[in-house]
């Protein structure tokens, strides 16, 4: 059984999806059709798993503890060797995002923050108040950051924009959601609560969803890339509690119309979340330096929520960000209490009880050493260069650029497999995102490619990688194929399937 021709399977692409669930359930309840799916992904994992696991057979394994631990010295020595294997594609900018800074001296200094306080806990308010310290502080510094200011202006305190930190940005966004499920059941009674997403928000938003009982509604976006407002607007009825908006999406890197978005929100009554994951750390500063900007934050009066990660372009380490609300009535609901457990009072403001106030106390760092200048450096630094990649990308005649982005530079082709180009550029040490819907691939520019030399390697790369695929049609490569499929099979359970076999195999010793 060979992998499906994308082309053949985009004519299933008009077929109802209840009736494509429900031949999907037929064909996958037949034994030999069953057997083939699971041979035919064996073997493609079995092809993968050779780079998943490069150091099989090579260093020390262990599945379980060794009868006499071993000595510091060895162990620092292989955690060295395994470090010197995996930092040169990212050391070099070849990667889309993943890595945000591109300072050396800021990274060891955030290490140095990190040895400092890697006992502490926020848990535990009274051993380590310098934890709450830290993290009240970054919150309040990311607010102004997003307009909070302006929102705050004749307001009483509880009706500030306040926040926590989280993890990343998926507990932020999972931590808004959550919020606005207990919120809209206290205050509207409403117990099937559901959201609307443009089709590019992070999925972050589904798995939400998933796990807090919110019906997901997905809305296509417009021709430009950005949220539909049209569409958003059908897409309401009484069980809404949520719209969304990201500043700027994940595939296409544009911001989404997050000014009517939100006075659609407002005059509805609904809560507003702008996602802001990937640009709350460089669009404010971009509009310091005369980008055009649309307005995204809370100077917008339906915004009520916001997610923005001081990992990303924070630099920050990774591990942090931060979710914001308009006043502490709405945050409240985010919170957890215990109070009849024999054990004493317990509360938690995110999901995690102890939390790595380490982690808190470098994203502090990283904030008050790099101030507004620190920012705006590099913000301009990120966007010259992003402005040479798009223009030497629109400059290839096989490409184009999907819609106005400012730093998340997206780009397809209508000549070409965009697949097959992106892995010619894996072949060269580039590891770019692939999108669906349209089929594409972006980059997400970092200071990492603001290096001297970076840009240029990487559109001389890119041209040799668009003639190569050119001069050889019929050129299937090995992970072409899988993305060509994965972008146009309708079976979207065949996919999953799939990546969750993936997954099994990156937990295999």
């Amino acid at each position: 059984m060979a992998l499906p021709d994308p082309k053949s399977l985009k004519l299933l692409n008009h077929v109802p999806p209840r009736l494509l669930s429900a031949a999907e359930r037929y064909l996958k309840a037949v034994p030999v059709v069953r057997e083939l799916l699971s041979k035919e992904t064996d073997t493609l994992l079995s092809e993968l798993e050779g780079s998943l696991k490069p150091y099989r057979g090579k260093m020390s394994a262990f599945e379980r503890l060794p009868v006499t631990g071993r000595s510091r010295e060895e162990v620092l020595r292989e955690l060295q060797a395994l470090e010197a294997q995996e930092e040169g594609r990212w050391r070099e900018g070849k990667v889309s995002g993943a890595v945000y800074n591109g300072d050396e001296e800021h990274i060891d200094f955030l290490n140095r923050v990190y040895a400092l306080h890697s006992q502490s806990n926020p848990l535990h308010a009274d051993l380590w108040p310098s934890a709450t310290k830290f993290e009240a502080e970054v919150v309040a510094m990311a607010a102004s950051m997003l307009g909070a200011d302006a929102a705050n202006a004749g307001k009483v305190p509880a009706e500030h924009v306040c926040g926590s930190m989280s993890s990343g940005g998926t507990e932020s966004i999972m931590l808004a959601v959550k919020t606005y499920r207990d919120w809209a059941r206290e205050t509207k009674g409403i117990t099937k609560p559901e959201m609307v997403a443009p089709s590019s928000a992070h999925p972050a938003f589904d798995k939400a969803a998933h796990y807090f009982g919110v019906k997901m509604v997905r809305v296509p976006v417009a021709a430009d890339y950005r949220a539909d407002v049209a569409a958003t607007r059908k897409a309401i009825n009484r069980n809404t509690i949520l719209l969304i908006g990201s500043a700027p999406g994940f595939p296409h890197g544009v911001i989404d119309p997050i000014a009517d978005l939100s006075e659609l929100a407002r005059k509805k009554r609904l809560g507003f979340h702008t996602d802001a994951c990937l640009g709350g750390f460089v669009l404010p500063f971009a509009r310091t330096l005369g980008r055009q900007v649309p307005p995204f934050d809370f100077r917008l009066p339906g915004v009520t929520s916001m997610s923005v990660d001081t990992h990303k372009f924070g630099y920050a380490a990774k591990g942090s960000s931060v979710v914001l609300y308009r006043g502490t009535a709405l945050r409240a609901h985010q919170y957890f209490t215990a109070t009849e457990w024999p054990g004493g009072i317990y509360f938690s403001p995110t999901f995690s009880g102890s939390r790595p106030g380490a982690l808190i106390a470098v994203a502090w760092a990283s904030l008050v050493s790099m101030g507004e200048q620190g920012y705006l450096e590099a913000t301009r630094r990120i966007l010259d260069t992003a402005d040479a990649l798009k223009q030497g990308i629109r400059a290839i005649p096989e490409l184009h650029v999907l819609g106005d982005p400012l730093f998340v530079i997206a780009f397809g082709s209508e000549t070409l497999d965009i697949f097959k180009v992106m892995e010619r550029m894996g072949e060269r040490g580039w590891s770019l995102n692939g999108l669906h819907k349209p089929a594409a691939v972006h980059l997400c520019v970092t200071l990492r490619h603001a290096q001297p030399g970076v840009a240029e390697r990487f559109l001389a790369d890119l041209r040799e990688a668009v003639e190569h695929v050119k001069a050889h049609p019929g050129e299937k490569g090995t992970m072409a194929p899988v993305y060509g499929m994965a972008a146009a099979v309708p079976f979207r359970g065949l996919v999953s399937d799939l990546l969750k076999k993936y997954m099994d195999l990156l937990y295999k010793v």
